[in-house]
């Protein structure tokens, strides 16, 4: 790839991950799957964006730091994966042993309520693991600047889930698994390694993002954009409270 398509790429990617400014450039629907290969490097620029939220709220009150970083999570991504989460919700919550049930659930685009009570139950999650963080000494640096690398390493799960799960179905998230090479995951991981060294609760990602592959081909059969938005979602909860967990060891 050279380093015009690279730049196109990760402008691209940023465009669809967030709502940040971007420039405007001119692209095919062919530029579009190779894009997701830059996910985990605008996972990155999420995690130093929160991450500075957290830190000026912080210097106010913890639970300032704490709001203020959710806001701006929330804000950042435009609650894209939220929406994944309240989807994937709604169809286990309306399954009921009945697939067709399952799949009319997750196409429709409507929040029902096992949506918005998952929604409720990982913003709240988030907001008292992050002023946790917030309020735990840690040994040589604060635990909370772990969070950087959060959204990164979440982000990397979306690769290996193209890759090595089928696509649930015809739509966006089919037409990314012919993009992901093998070279991109590796990449990647061996950069979630290297920031695991400072923080080595985040390995647990190790196990995490192979489990959600594992659910989702178990309980929705394969892959789709509401199955990565949801394991993105999930694996930054969870990763927040591994770095509770870290810390209070350490």
């Amino acid at each position: 790839m050279g380093r015009g398509a690279a730049v196109k790429g990760f402008i691209i990617a940023t465009q669809f991950l967030t709502r940040l400014p971007t420039p405007r450039i001119a692209f095919t629907p062919a530029d579009f799957p190779p894009a997701m290969r830059w996910f985990p490097a605008v996972g990155l620029i999420v995690g130093l964006i929160v991450t500075w939220g957290i830190w000026a709220g912080g210097l106010v009150d913890p639970w300032v730091g704490a709001l203020t970083g959710l806001l701006l999570w929330v804000a950042v991504t435009g609650g894209l994966h939220l929406d994944g989460l309240a989807d994937i919700a709604d169809a286990r919550g309306a399954a009921h042993g009945h697939r067709e049930r399952m799949m009319a659930a997750l196409t429709d685009p409507h929040i029902g309520s096992f949506g918005a009570i998952a929604i409720v139950l990982l913003l709240l999650g988030k907001l008292v693991l992050v002023h946790a963080l917030l309020t735990l000494p840690g040994p040589a640096r604060p635990p909370w600047l772990g969070l950087v690398a959060i959204p990164f390493i979440a982000r990397i799960g979306p690769l290996i889930w193209t890759y090595g799960l089928p696509p649930l179905h015809e739509g966006l998230a089919s037409r990314f698994r012919g993009a992901v090479r093998p070279f991109d995951m590796l990449a990647w991981t061996g950069a979630a390694l290297a920031a695991s060294f400072l923080f080595p609760a985040l390995l647990v990602a190790l196990i995490l993002i192979p489990l959600w592959g594992w659910w989702i081909k178990r309980h929705i059969g394969g892959i789709s954009g509401d199955g990565h938005g949801a394991g993105i979602e999930w694996i930054e909860a969870a990763l927040l409270m591994a770095l509770v967990v870290g810390a209070r060891l350490s």
